[in-house]
Protein backbone atom coordinates (compact mmCIF):
# COMPACT_ATOMS: atom_id res chain seq x y z
CA UNK A 1 0.00 0.00 0.00
CA UNK A 2 1.12 3.55 -0.73
CA UNK A 3 2.39 5.96 1.87
CA UNK A 4 -0.78 8.21 1.13
CA UNK A 5 -3.13 5.62 0.49
CA UNK A 6 -2.20 4.19 3.98
CA UNK A 7 -2.84 7.61 5.37
CA UNK A 8 -6.21 8.01 4.20
CA UNK A 9 -7.20 4.72 5.48
CA UNK A 10 -5.81 5.24 8.70
CA UNK A 11 -7.87 8.76 8.79
CA UNK A 12 -10.78 7.28 7.61
CA UNK A 13 -10.85 4.92 10.53
CA UNK A 14 -10.08 7.11 12.97
CA UNK A 15 -12.99 9.13 12.37
CA UNK A 16 -15.10 6.23 12.02
CA UNK A 17 -14.06 4.87 15.76
CA UNK A 18 -14.92 8.70 17.16
CA UNK A 19 -18.17 9.08 15.00
CA UNK A 20 -19.05 5.25 16.99
CA UNK A 21 -17.66 7.19 19.82
CA UNK A 22 -20.05 10.06 19.46
CA UNK A 23 -23.27 7.79 18.55
CA UNK A 24 -22.09 5.61 21.76
CA UNK A 25 -22.28 9.05 23.76
CA UNK A 26 -25.24 10.28 21.85
CA UNK A 27 -28.03 7.72 21.42
CA UNK A 28 -30.86 8.31 19.50
CA UNK A 29 -34.19 8.04 21.35
CA UNK A 30 -35.03 4.24 21.53
CA UNK A 31 -37.59 2.14 19.78
CA UNK A 32 -40.78 1.68 21.97
CA UNK A 33 -40.69 -1.94 23.37
CA UNK A 34 -43.30 -4.37 21.45
CA UNK A 35 -46.06 -5.09 24.35
CA UNK A 36 -45.10 -8.48 25.81
CA UNK A 37 -48.12 -10.36 24.24
CA UNK A 38 -50.89 -11.77 27.54
CA UNK A 39 -50.58 -14.90 28.33
CA UNK A 40 -52.37 -17.49 26.28
CA UNK A 41 -55.28 -19.90 28.31
CA UNK A 42 -54.07 -23.11 29.32
CA UNK A 43 -57.34 -24.29 29.66
CA UNK A 44 -57.77 -28.24 30.54
CA UNK A 45 -59.95 -28.54 27.12
CA UNK A 46 -62.17 -26.40 25.16
CA UNK A 47 -65.12 -25.42 27.37
CA UNK A 48 -65.05 -23.76 30.62
CA UNK A 49 -67.77 -25.91 32.13
CA UNK A 50 -69.07 -25.49 35.56
CA UNK A 51 -72.23 -26.95 37.53
CA UNK A 52 -74.85 -26.00 40.03
CA UNK A 53 -75.34 -29.10 42.56
CA UNK A 54 -78.27 -28.57 44.38
CA UNK A 55 -81.77 -28.94 45.62
CA UNK A 56 -84.57 -28.88 43.46
CA UNK A 57 -87.33 -30.91 45.09
CA UNK A 58 -86.86 -31.05 48.94
CA UNK A 59 -87.51 -29.38 51.85
CA UNK A 60 -84.72 -26.51 50.46
CA UNK A 61 -85.28 -26.19 46.88
CA UNK A 62 -87.00 -22.77 47.92
CA UNK A 63 -84.00 -21.48 49.02
CA UNK A 64 -81.88 -22.54 46.64
CA UNK A 65 -83.08 -24.65 43.82
CA UNK A 66 -84.16 -23.13 40.77
CA UNK A 67 -83.29 -19.80 42.09
CA UNK A 68 -79.55 -21.04 42.56
CA UNK A 69 -79.62 -21.58 38.93
CA UNK A 70 -80.87 -18.48 37.63
CA UNK A 71 -78.21 -16.60 39.97
CA UNK A 72 -75.32 -18.73 38.05
CA UNK A 73 -76.44 -18.13 34.71
CA UNK A 74 -76.59 -14.54 36.03
CA UNK A 75 -73.07 -14.51 36.85
CA UNK A 76 -71.63 -16.18 33.55
CA UNK A 77 -73.85 -13.38 31.59
CA UNK A 78 -72.04 -10.94 33.37
CA UNK A 79 -68.70 -12.64 33.48
CA UNK A 80 -68.58 -12.74 29.81
CA UNK A 81 -70.58 -9.70 28.97
CA UNK A 82 -73.35 -11.70 27.72
CA UNK A 83 -71.36 -13.66 25.02
CA UNK A 84 -71.16 -16.93 26.99
CA UNK A 85 -67.60 -17.18 26.13
CA UNK A 86 -64.45 -16.64 28.15
CA UNK A 87 -60.66 -16.58 26.55
CA UNK A 88 -62.62 -17.11 23.36
CA UNK A 89 -64.13 -20.65 24.68
CA UNK A 90 -67.44 -21.20 25.47
CA UNK A 91 -68.71 -21.70 28.96
CA UNK A 92 -71.42 -24.32 29.72
CA UNK A 93 -73.40 -24.26 32.76
CA UNK A 94 -75.06 -27.89 33.94
CA UNK A 95 -77.35 -28.76 37.11
CA UNK A 96 -78.66 -31.50 38.91
CA UNK A 97 -80.85 -32.55 42.20
CA UNK A 98 -78.78 -33.82 44.71
CA UNK A 99 -81.58 -35.07 47.07
CA UNK A 100 -79.92 -34.12 49.64
CA UNK A 101 -78.42 -37.67 49.98
CA UNK A 102 -74.79 -37.28 50.53
CA UNK A 103 -74.24 -40.67 47.84
CA UNK A 104 -76.31 -39.40 45.18
CA UNK A 105 -74.22 -35.68 45.66
CA UNK A 106 -71.15 -37.48 45.12
CA UNK A 107 -72.37 -40.15 42.32
CA UNK A 108 -72.95 -37.02 40.19
CA UNK A 109 -70.26 -34.85 41.30
CA UNK A 110 -67.73 -38.07 40.07
CA UNK A 111 -69.38 -38.77 36.88
CA UNK A 112 -69.00 -34.49 36.62
CA UNK A 113 -65.53 -34.52 37.47
CA UNK A 114 -65.03 -37.90 35.58
CA UNK A 115 -66.81 -38.01 32.37
CA UNK A 116 -68.86 -34.82 32.08
CA UNK A 117 -65.45 -32.69 32.39
CA UNK A 118 -66.76 -30.39 34.50
CA UNK A 119 -64.39 -27.60 36.07
CA UNK A 120 -66.25 -26.66 39.51
CA UNK A 121 -69.36 -26.96 41.82
CA UNK A 122 -71.00 -24.78 43.03
CA UNK A 123 -73.81 -24.12 45.38
CA UNK A 124 -74.37 -27.40 47.85
CA UNK A 125 -76.99 -26.86 49.49
CA UNK A 126 -76.57 -29.52 52.48
CA UNK A 127 -73.74 -30.07 54.47
CA UNK A 128 -74.12 -33.80 53.91
CA UNK A 129 -73.40 -33.46 50.18
CA UNK A 130 -71.05 -30.22 50.53
CA UNK A 131 -69.12 -32.78 52.45
CA UNK A 132 -69.29 -35.11 50.48
CA UNK A 133 -68.41 -33.12 47.16
CA UNK A 134 -65.79 -31.25 49.01
CA UNK A 135 -63.67 -34.20 49.58
CA UNK A 136 -64.20 -35.55 46.10
CA UNK A 137 -62.70 -32.09 44.84
CA UNK A 138 -60.10 -32.42 46.96
CA UNK A 139 -59.07 -36.14 45.42
CA UNK A 140 -59.90 -35.02 41.88
CA UNK A 141 -57.69 -31.41 42.26
CA UNK A 142 -61.50 -29.80 41.24
CA UNK A 143 -62.87 -26.52 42.53
CA UNK A 144 -66.33 -26.81 44.94
CA UNK A 145 -67.60 -23.51 46.78
CA UNK A 146 -70.15 -24.12 48.91
CA UNK A 147 -72.72 -21.42 49.37
CA UNK A 148 -76.03 -23.13 50.45
CA UNK A 149 -74.64 -25.35 53.78
CA UNK A 150 -73.08 -23.79 56.73
CA UNK A 151 -70.87 -26.77 58.57
CA UNK A 152 -68.08 -25.16 60.15
CA UNK A 153 -66.24 -28.97 59.43
CA UNK A 154 -65.86 -27.46 55.79
CA UNK A 155 -63.06 -25.44 56.76
CA UNK A 156 -61.80 -27.59 60.08
CA UNK A 157 -60.84 -30.72 60.02
CA UNK A 158 -62.31 -31.60 56.73
CA UNK A 159 -60.98 -28.56 54.69
CA UNK A 160 -59.68 -28.82 51.37
CA UNK A 161 -56.92 -27.21 49.44
CA UNK A 162 -59.46 -26.87 46.30
CA UNK A 163 -63.01 -26.48 48.45
CA UNK A 164 -64.02 -22.72 49.38
CA UNK A 165 -66.98 -21.78 51.78
CA UNK A 166 -68.28 -18.31 50.65
CA UNK A 167 -71.23 -17.40 52.25
CA UNK A 168 -71.85 -18.62 55.95
CA UNK A 169 -71.62 -20.90 58.52
CA UNK A 170 -72.78 -22.02 62.01
CA UNK A 171 -70.30 -19.99 63.60
CA UNK A 172 -71.20 -16.82 61.93
CA UNK A 173 -74.79 -17.28 62.75
CA UNK A 174 -74.42 -18.35 66.27
CA UNK A 175 -72.12 -15.25 67.70
CA UNK A 176 -74.59 -13.24 65.05
CA UNK A 177 -77.99 -14.00 66.41
CA UNK A 178 -77.24 -16.57 70.01
CA UNK A 179 -75.48 -13.21 71.02
CA UNK A 180 -78.44 -10.86 70.32
CA UNK A 181 -80.55 -12.65 72.21
CA UNK A 182 -78.87 -12.89 75.13
CA UNK A 183 -77.73 -9.57 75.68
CA UNK A 184 -82.13 -9.12 75.48
CA UNK A 185 -82.19 -11.39 78.65
CA UNK A 186 -82.78 -15.24 76.56
CA UNK A 187 -80.17 -16.59 78.93
CA UNK A 188 -81.92 -20.40 78.93
CA UNK A 189 -82.27 -22.20 75.52
CA UNK A 190 -83.59 -25.54 74.65
CA UNK A 191 -82.58 -26.41 71.00
CA UNK A 192 -85.02 -28.17 68.27
CA UNK A 193 -82.05 -29.67 65.80
CA UNK A 194 -81.77 -31.01 62.19
CA UNK A 195 -80.35 -34.56 62.76
CA UNK A 196 -77.72 -34.45 60.53
CA UNK A 197 -74.26 -32.38 60.14
CA UNK A 198 -75.49 -29.30 59.78
CA UNK A 199 -77.85 -29.21 62.47
CA UNK A 200 -75.39 -30.66 65.05
CA UNK A 201 -72.51 -27.83 64.19
CA UNK A 202 -75.46 -25.02 64.38
CA UNK A 203 -76.40 -26.30 67.69
CA UNK A 204 -72.54 -27.08 69.23
CA UNK A 205 -71.71 -23.10 67.92
CA UNK A 206 -74.70 -21.47 69.12
CA UNK A 207 -74.47 -23.75 72.69
CA UNK A 208 -70.94 -22.55 72.84
CA UNK A 209 -71.78 -18.72 72.66
CA UNK A 210 -74.68 -19.16 74.82
CA UNK A 211 -72.28 -20.81 77.71
CA UNK A 212 -68.86 -18.32 77.12
CA UNK A 213 -72.01 -15.98 78.55
CA UNK A 214 -73.74 -17.46 81.47
CA UNK A 215 -76.60 -18.64 79.74
CA UNK A 216 -77.49 -22.34 80.02
CA UNK A 217 -78.68 -25.08 77.84
CA UNK A 218 -81.92 -26.90 78.88
CA UNK A 219 -82.32 -29.55 76.55
CA UNK A 220 -82.39 -31.07 72.79
CA UNK A 221 -84.97 -32.75 70.53
CA UNK A 222 -83.08 -34.08 67.25
CA UNK A 223 -85.50 -34.61 64.27
CA UNK A 224 -85.02 -36.01 60.85
CA UNK A 225 -84.93 -33.92 57.97
CA UNK A 226 -87.78 -32.84 56.33
CA UNK A 227 -90.19 -33.89 59.15
CA UNK A 228 -93.57 -32.76 58.90
CA UNK A 229 -94.64 -33.47 62.58
CA UNK A 230 -92.69 -31.18 65.61
CA UNK A 231 -95.62 -31.86 68.57
CA UNK A 232 -93.59 -34.43 70.96
CA UNK A 233 -90.69 -31.79 70.42
CA UNK A 234 -92.27 -28.82 70.92
CA UNK A 235 -93.72 -30.19 73.64
CA UNK A 236 -90.37 -31.07 75.33
CA UNK A 237 -89.45 -27.69 74.75
CA UNK A 238 -92.17 -26.07 76.12
CA UNK A 239 -91.96 -28.23 79.15
CA UNK A 240 -88.21 -27.17 79.34
CA UNK A 241 -89.37 -23.53 80.79
CA UNK A 242 -86.45 -22.52 78.51
CA UNK A 243 -86.87 -18.20 77.36
CA UNK A 244 -85.32 -19.01 73.78
CA UNK A 245 -86.46 -22.14 71.24
CA UNK A 246 -83.67 -22.44 69.05
CA UNK A 247 -84.32 -23.53 65.97
CA UNK A 248 -81.12 -25.25 64.34
CA UNK A 249 -82.91 -26.56 60.95
CA UNK A 250 -83.74 -24.60 57.92
CA UNK A 251 -86.11 -24.68 55.01
CA UNK A 252 -89.21 -26.64 55.28
CA UNK A 253 -88.16 -27.53 58.73
CA UNK A 254 -87.69 -24.51 60.00
CA UNK A 255 -91.11 -23.08 58.49
CA UNK A 256 -93.22 -25.80 59.87
CA UNK A 257 -91.75 -25.74 63.34
CA UNK A 258 -92.31 -21.95 63.43
CA UNK A 259 -96.08 -22.85 62.79
CA UNK A 260 -96.07 -25.55 64.75
CA UNK A 261 -94.76 -23.35 67.64
CA UNK A 262 -97.32 -20.70 67.51
CA UNK A 263 -100.01 -23.32 67.02
CA UNK A 264 -98.96 -25.18 70.40
CA UNK A 265 -99.04 -21.31 71.77
CA UNK A 266 -95.34 -21.82 72.75
CA UNK A 267 -94.53 -18.00 71.83
CA UNK A 268 -98.26 -17.15 73.89
CA UNK A 269 -96.73 -18.30 76.96
CA UNK A 270 -93.50 -16.41 76.52
CA UNK A 271 -91.17 -18.59 74.90
CA UNK A 272 -89.26 -16.75 72.13
CA UNK A 273 -88.45 -18.57 69.16
CA UNK A 274 -85.14 -18.27 67.43
CA UNK A 275 -84.03 -19.16 63.99
CA UNK A 276 -80.78 -19.74 63.73
CA UNK A 277 -80.97 -19.99 59.95
CA UNK A 278 -83.53 -18.24 58.19
CA UNK A 279 -83.66 -17.06 54.57
CA UNK A 280 -86.30 -14.55 52.91
CA UNK A 281 -88.23 -17.11 51.29
CA UNK A 282 -89.26 -18.38 54.83
CA UNK A 283 -90.11 -15.23 56.31
CA UNK A 284 -92.09 -14.89 52.98
CA UNK A 285 -93.59 -18.18 53.39
CA UNK A 286 -94.47 -17.87 57.22
CA UNK A 287 -95.32 -13.81 56.98
CA UNK A 288 -94.55 -10.73 59.10
CA UNK A 289 -97.87 -11.94 61.34
CA UNK A 290 -96.13 -14.83 62.56
CA UNK A 291 -92.29 -13.73 62.64
CA UNK A 292 -92.08 -10.55 63.83
CA UNK A 293 -89.32 -9.37 66.01
CA UNK A 294 -87.43 -12.58 65.15
CA UNK A 295 -83.98 -12.01 65.17
CA UNK A 296 -81.50 -13.51 62.14
CA UNK A 297 -77.92 -13.75 60.85
CA UNK A 298 -77.55 -13.03 57.04
CA UNK A 299 -74.76 -12.59 54.84
CA UNK A 300 -76.99 -10.54 52.47
CA UNK A 301 -79.91 -9.10 52.00
CA UNK A 302 -81.43 -7.65 48.78
CA UNK A 303 -82.04 -4.23 50.16
CA UNK A 304 -78.92 -3.55 51.74
CA UNK A 305 -77.62 -1.00 49.38
CA UNK A 306 -78.04 0.67 45.91
CA UNK A 307 -75.36 -2.62 44.47
CA UNK A 308 -77.75 -5.40 46.23
CA UNK A 309 -80.86 -3.51 45.36
CA UNK A 310 -80.06 -3.19 41.55
CA UNK A 311 -78.69 -6.96 41.06
CA UNK A 312 -81.52 -8.52 43.17
CA UNK A 313 -83.59 -6.07 40.33
CA UNK A 314 -82.23 -8.54 37.35
CA UNK A 315 -82.35 -11.61 39.36
CA UNK A 316 -86.24 -11.05 40.55
CA UNK A 317 -86.70 -10.22 36.94
CA UNK A 318 -86.23 -13.91 36.27
CA UNK A 319 -87.14 -15.71 39.67
CA UNK A 320 -89.89 -13.76 40.45
CA UNK A 321 -88.88 -13.53 44.18
CA UNK A 322 -86.13 -11.71 45.70
CA UNK A 323 -82.93 -13.67 46.37
CA UNK A 324 -81.79 -15.42 49.57
CA UNK A 325 -78.55 -15.37 51.21
CA UNK A 326 -77.66 -19.44 49.01
CA UNK A 327 -78.68 -17.51 45.60
CA UNK A 328 -76.40 -14.26 46.07
CA UNK A 329 -73.74 -16.72 47.37
CA UNK A 330 -74.28 -18.53 43.94
CA UNK A 331 -74.10 -15.37 41.99
CA UNK A 332 -71.14 -13.99 43.16
CA UNK A 333 -69.08 -17.39 43.78
CA UNK A 334 -69.28 -18.11 40.40
CA UNK A 335 -69.10 -14.83 38.71
CA UNK A 336 -65.59 -14.51 41.07
CA UNK A 337 -64.13 -17.96 40.06
CA UNK A 338 -64.59 -16.86 36.27
CA UNK A 339 -63.23 -13.42 36.08
CA UNK A 340 -60.30 -15.11 38.20
CA UNK A 341 -60.01 -18.07 35.33
CA UNK A 342 -59.96 -14.68 32.83
CA UNK A 343 -56.90 -13.08 34.91
CA UNK A 344 -54.91 -16.22 34.94
CA UNK A 345 -55.73 -17.63 31.91
CA UNK A 346 -56.18 -20.76 33.20
CA UNK A 347 -58.89 -23.22 34.93
CA UNK A 348 -56.02 -24.85 36.72
CA UNK A 349 -58.02 -24.96 40.96
CA UNK A 350 -54.46 -24.09 42.41
CA UNK A 351 -53.83 -21.31 39.90
CA UNK A 352 -57.49 -19.67 40.40
CA UNK A 353 -57.83 -20.46 44.26
CA UNK A 354 -54.19 -18.59 44.59
CA UNK A 355 -55.60 -15.72 42.15
CA UNK A 356 -59.08 -15.22 44.71
CA UNK A 357 -57.03 -15.16 47.68
CA UNK A 358 -55.01 -12.29 46.65
CA UNK A 359 -58.46 -10.13 45.76
CA UNK A 360 -60.46 -8.32 48.23
CA UNK A 361 -64.27 -9.05 47.10
CA UNK A 362 -66.57 -6.40 47.18
CA UNK A 363 -69.38 -7.14 44.78
CA UNK A 364 -73.55 -6.55 44.31
CA UNK A 365 -73.24 -10.16 47.37
CA UNK A 366 -70.04 -9.72 48.87
CA UNK A 367 -68.09 -6.83 51.37
CA UNK A 368 -64.57 -6.84 52.46
CA UNK A 369 -64.38 -10.22 51.62
CA UNK A 370 -61.25 -12.05 51.87
CA UNK A 371 -60.12 -15.91 51.45
CA UNK A 372 -58.16 -17.53 54.14
CA UNK A 373 -56.09 -19.97 53.19
CA UNK A 374 -58.95 -22.66 54.90
CA UNK A 375 -61.12 -21.85 52.58
CA UNK A 376 -63.63 -19.69 54.62
CA UNK A 377 -64.11 -16.32 52.65
CA UNK A 378 -64.26 -13.76 55.82
CA UNK A 379 -66.51 -10.82 55.02
CA UNK A 380 -69.31 -8.57 56.99
CA UNK A 381 -72.57 -10.50 57.87
CA UNK A 382 -75.55 -8.48 58.99
CA UNK A 383 -77.97 -8.70 62.04
CA UNK A 384 -81.62 -8.35 61.20
CA UNK A 385 -84.91 -8.48 62.69
CA UNK A 386 -88.32 -9.45 61.21
CA UNK A 387 -90.26 -5.72 60.45
CA UNK A 388 -93.76 -5.94 62.01
CA UNK A 389 -96.57 -5.77 59.35
CA UNK A 390 -96.82 -2.07 59.95
CA UNK A 391 -93.38 -1.66 59.24
CA UNK A 392 -92.94 -3.06 55.93
CA UNK A 393 -93.54 -0.23 53.09
CA UNK A 394 -93.29 -1.96 49.96
CA UNK A 395 -93.60 -6.40 48.94
CA UNK A 396 -90.25 -8.17 50.31
CA UNK A 397 -89.33 -5.21 52.99
CA UNK A 398 -88.99 -7.59 55.66
CA UNK A 399 -86.13 -6.96 57.34
CA UNK A 400 -84.31 -3.68 59.78
CA UNK A 401 -80.75 -4.59 59.29
CA UNK A 402 -79.37 -3.69 63.27
CA UNK A 403 -76.05 -4.41 62.75
CA UNK A 404 -73.13 -4.66 60.53
CA UNK A 405 -71.01 -7.58 61.65
CA UNK A 406 -67.40 -7.57 60.49
CA UNK A 407 -65.84 -10.53 58.91
CA UNK A 408 -63.26 -11.23 61.52
CA UNK A 409 -65.47 -11.52 64.22
CA UNK A 410 -68.03 -13.73 61.98
CA UNK A 411 -65.94 -16.16 61.54
CA UNK A 412 -63.92 -18.92 63.89
CA UNK A 413 -59.76 -17.67 64.64
CA UNK A 414 -57.36 -19.28 62.46
CA UNK A 415 -55.72 -20.31 66.29
CA UNK A 416 -58.68 -22.08 66.92
CA UNK A 417 -58.83 -23.86 63.57
CA UNK A 418 -58.52 -27.68 62.70
CA UNK A 419 -57.51 -27.19 59.25
CA UNK A 420 -55.13 -29.50 58.75
CA UNK A 421 -53.69 -26.95 55.95
CA UNK A 422 -53.17 -24.13 58.72
CA UNK A 423 -49.42 -24.12 59.64
CA UNK A 424 -49.39 -23.64 63.54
Amino acid sequence: MKPRSLAVHLSGALLSLLAGVAFANDKPPAKPATPTPPKAATLSDEVIKVGVLTDFSGVYSDLSGQGSLIAAQLAVDEATGGTGKLLGKKVELVSADHQNKADIAASKARTWFDVEKVDAIFDLTNSATALAVQELGKEKGKVVIVTGAGSTALTGKSCSPTGIHWMYDTYSLATGTGAALLKEGGDSWYFLTADYAFGHALESDTSAVIKAQGGKVLGTSRHPLNTNDFSSYLLKAQASGAKILGLANAGGDLINSVKQAKEFGLVDSGQRLAGLLVFITDIHSLGLETTQGMYLTEGFYWDLDDKSRAWSKSFFERAKKQPTMTHAGVYSSLYNYLKAIEATGTDDAGTVIKHLRTLTINDPVIRNGKLREDGRLVHDMYLLQVKKPSESKKPWDYYSVKQTIPGEQAVKSLALSECPLIKK
